[in-house]
C-alpha cells in the first residue's frame, strides 16, 4: 500500500458521489418490475444492469477523459491496456439478488493505475452501506474507519457461505450477501475472517472491494496466494481470498491440492 501514492481528495469523493448516484438509480428500480435474461446459463443480467453501466460509462469518463473503460456490461476493448488508468466497473454486483429482491448487491467502482487499485467505493443502498478506501488511507463504511480482526488461528474462522463443505466444518458460516464484493467488504470490517473462491472470476467483481480489505489490514491474493493485479489482458483470476492478515498462509495451504485438482 505504502508505494502507492495517495490519489487527490477530491477525485476521491467524485467517485463517490457518482457510485451513490449510481446506486440510487439502481435503489429506485429495484423490486420493480424491469426485463431480465441469462447473458449464458447461471449468469443473470438485467436492463438495470446496462442503465447503470451506461451511466457511470458517461460521468466516470468525464472525470477522466484518458482512463480506460472495463466493466462487465460493456464489450471490452483492448484499448484500455495502453492506459495507465483504467476504470474498473461492475455496475451491480450480486445482480442474482437484485433481482430476487434481496440485499446483497452493490455499485462496484475501481480506478486502477498502473495494475493496482488506487481508488475504490462499494455503493450498497439496500443495506445502507457505503465502502471507501484510496491506496495508502483507511477503508471506511458510512464514513467510520474499519479494520480487519485480528484472527490467528484458521478454525473457526467466520466465512459468508450458504453451507461449508464436510471438509471445513471446523469453519463457521455467517451471512452470504451474493455481492462477492460484499462478501469481501465483510473481512474489512471483521464480519468475516475468511472469503475464497475457486473459480475463475473477473476484474471487475473484487477490483474495489480488493482495495478496502487492503486498506483495512487484510490479506489479500488469489487463491494460489499469488497478489493480484488489474488491467490484465485477460482480466480474470483463479479464485480470490481475502483473509485476516493472520491466517492467510493457512488458507492458501489449506485450498493447496483442491487448486491443484481443478487446475489440473
Amino acid at each position: 500500500m505504502a508505494d502507492r501514492p495517495r490519489p487527490d481528495n477530491a477525485l476521491a469523493d467524485a467517485v463517490a458521489t457518482v457510485a451513490r448516484e449510481a446506486g440510487q438509480m439502481a435503489m429506485a428500480r429495484w423490486r420493480t418490475d424491469f426485463a431480465r435474461w441469462e447473458k449464458e446459463p447461471g449468469s443473470p443480467v438485467c436492463e438495470v444492469d446496462l442503465d447503470v453501466d451506461r451511466m457511470l460509462h458517461a460521468r466516470l469518463g468525464a472525470l477522466l477523459p484518458d482512463a480506460g473503460w472495463l466493466s462487465e456490461e460493456t464489450a471490452d476493448n483492448p484499448a484500455r491496456l495502453a492506459r495507465r488508468r483504467v476504470w474498473v466497473v461492475d455496475p451491480i454486483d450480486g445482480t442474482r439478488d437484485y433481482i430476487r429482491g434481496r440485499a446483497g448487491w452493490c455499485v462496484s467502482v475501481a480506478l486502477v493505475e498502473d495494475g493496482r487499485p488506487v481508488i475504490g467505493v462499494l455503493d450498497a443502498p439496500a443495506r445502507g452501506e457505503v465502502w471507501r478506501a484510496v491506496a495508502g488511507g483507511t477503508a471506511t463504511r458510512n464514513g467510520v474507519v474499519v479494520t480487519a480482526g485480528r484472527r490467528d488461528v484458521l478454525p473457526g474462522a467466520r466465512v459468508p457461505v450458504d453451507a461449508l463443505p464436510k471438509v471445513d466444518r471446523d469453519l463457521t458460516a455467517v451471512e452470504k450477501p451474493n455481492s462477492i464484493a460484499l462478501r469481501v467488504a465483510m473481512v474489512a470490517d471483521d464480519r468475516a475472517d475468511l472469503v475464497a473462491t475457486l473459480r475463475w472470476g473477473n476484474e471487475w467483481d473484487i477490483a474495489a472491494a480488493v482495495l478496502v480489505a487492503e486498506a483495512a489490514g487484510a490479506s489479500v491474493s488469489d487463491a494460489l496466494g499469488t497478489p493480484l493485479l488489474f488491467n490484465k489482458p485477460d482480466p480474470r483470476a483463479y479464485g480470490v481470498l481475502v483473509s485476516t492478515a493472520g491466517i492467510h498462509a493457512a488458507a492458501v495451504l489449506r485450498l493447496s491440492d483442491r487448486v491443484r485438482a481443478a487446475l489440473g
